[in-house]
């Protein structure tokens, strides 16, 4: 009857969570792009974007007031003492968002913005890979190592959320796809502030799609997609801890960096493929184009609802194939999960070599 008990206020928190941050969004939202319009605070129409107005570009500063205000009034502060430092990693990429939505940043402000945030996450909330789980035949990582390749990884995360934030609600439906995913887990395994934070995120980003979505009002700029990207990485890389830590159940995912990847496989295979096409160009990996995955499916004929609706779809294939084989071990999983990025991007270049416009990748 305790256990039941406790479920019940479990979800009672989660559902209230969800919620609030849902309604906070909801109501900021048409302010914030009413603000916009009169401060002329829009994205206006170029060569990499796929919008042919002015469109306000600040829905990121919904999100992280419905995300933040959900967890600070619903999380129990005295079971997670890594909150609070978590919390300040939201609002430096909070400032760093926004200032680069109103007054772009250079590159390097941005990413030392990033760093900043990153480095709080490791060394004081301690989000920090410390196993490769016989990956390579490496188990626990040395301290310094663990610290590098942490940092590494959530910065990777958060750049790859910023740069599938090119269509309507791609970015946006992919968190909401993770987030559910882990967000569930987090919740049947009792890591209940996880949980709260994920579904607080799931929350915001449905409110947002409601203006996001074509014709879009409001795009949710860096403000938005960092904050994702972070919220992400701690969930990714805490999956991976709490399964390192746990006793064997049902619950406990044997393969859980494989499992990690396959959940980020969008954001992670688009960011991949970009790097390869751009070197393999001859030019920088960081220099901005129209080669994102979600650019080569608008480039097809597709519109943003059917290029998002596809890419979900696949991540989602993805995440249910490698859980049915989840016994495979990571290695095998990895391997796999590469042949399917492979196939992926033989069959969009088969598409587009057939197309009319016959885009070069």
């Amino acid at each position: 009857m305790r256990s039941l008990l406790i479920l019940i206020g479990i979800m009672y928190q989660i559902i209230l969570c969800f919620l609030t941050a849902f309604i906070l969004t909801y109501i900021a939202i048409p302010s914030i792009i009413n603000i916009a319009k009169v401060k002329k605070l829009t994205d206006e129409p170029g060569e990499r974007t796929s919008h042919s107005k002015s469109i306000p570009t600040l829905g990121g500063i919904g999100i992280f007031a419905g995300v933040l205000f959900s967890i600070i009034l619903w999380t129990p502060f005295q079971v997670f003492g890594n909150l609070q430092y978590i919390l300040c990693a939201f609002v430096i990429i909070f400032l760093v968002g926004a200032k680069d939505d109103i007054l772009p940043l250079t590159p390097y402000k941005k990413m030392l913005g990033q760093v900043f945030a990153a480095a709080i996450l490791v060394f004081k909330a301690n989000i920090r890979i410390s196993s490769f789980y016989g990956i390579f035949g490496i188990q626990e990582l040395p301290m310094w190592f663990s610290i590098i390749f942490s940092l590494f990884t959530i910065l990777v995360i958060i750049n790859a959320f910023n740069l599938i934030d090119g269509i309507n609600t791609l970015c946006a439906s992919t968190g909401v796809l993770i987030c559910v995913t882990l967000g569930y887990w987090f919740k049947e395994t009792d890591q209940v502030v996880l949980s709260i934070i994920s579904f607080a995120l799931v929350g915001s980003l449905i409110a947002f799609m409601k203006f996001n979505i074509s014709p879009a009002k409001i795009f949710m700029g860096d403000t938005g997609s960092m904050l994702v990207g972070t919220i992400c990485a701690i969930l990714a890389i805490s999956f991976i801890e709490v399964n390192k830590t746990m006793e064997p159940s049902e619950l406990k995912i044997i393969s859980a960096p494989a499992f990690t990847i396959a959940i980020l496989f969008i954001p992670l295979y688009d960011t991949l493929r970009v790097f390869i096409i751009r070197i393999f160009n001859g030019r920088s990996p960081f220099t901005p184009d129209k080669q994102h995955i979600h650019h080569v499916l608008i480039s097809l004929g597709m519109n943003h609802l059917q290029a998002t609706s596809l890419l979900i779809s696949v991540n989602t294939i993805v995440i249910m194939m490698t859980f049915s084989l989840i016994e495979l071990g990571n290695f095998n999983l990895l391997v796999m999960i590469l042949v399917l990025g492979c196939t992926f991007s033989a069959v969009i270049h088969f598409l587009v070599k057939r197309s009319p416009k016959g885009l070069l990748l």
